[in-house]
């Protein structure tokens, strides 16, 4: 198993495939195996009383999860979301951004399955823990 992106090289294919969450995330590290990432929190982000809303921690989950898949199996911009369970356990502090770091805990042929803990910058409890699996399109002949 080989890295097929550095963290600039992902950003710029993210940009590409995604342009709708262009800004949204930061790829802190990529290596073998795992990734760490962020979501720049502001407001759009936010729910009442000030903490970060249920769907922009799974839109972290979910993209942390692409990202270590396709650093590892290249561009297959057509790998979707077949599963995520994720727990939420504890308010995310207001005001920082949320680390991603994601684990990949099985990658075959046409199923990637990863296991992401978000927290909240600067504290060493996670905030949610989230399990994912991605299919991923089967090798088309040249």
């Amino acid at each position: 198993m080989d890295l097929k992106f550095t963290s600039q090289e992902m950003s710029a294919y993210l940009d590409e495939v995604f342009p709708q969450v262009r800004g949204m995330f930061g790829i802190d590290e990529i290596a073998l195996g795992q990734i760490t990432m962020r979501l720049f929190n502001d407001e759009r982000h936010l729910r009442p009383g000030g903490t970060v809303s249920g769907p922009a921690m799974f839109a972290l989950a979910d993209v942390a999860a692409y990202v270590a898949t396709m650093a590892h199996v290249g561009r297959e911009a057509l790998a979707v979301t077949t599963h995520c369970s994720i727990d939420f356990m504890r308010k995310p502090a207001a005001g920082v951004d949320l680390i991603a770091e994601a684990r990949l805990l099985k990658l075959g042929k046409s199923l990637s399955v990863t296991d992401v803990l978000l927290f909240s910058e600067g504290m060493e409890a996670p905030v949610a823990h989230a399990s994912l699996t991605y299919s991923i399109p089967p090798a088309r002949p040249v």
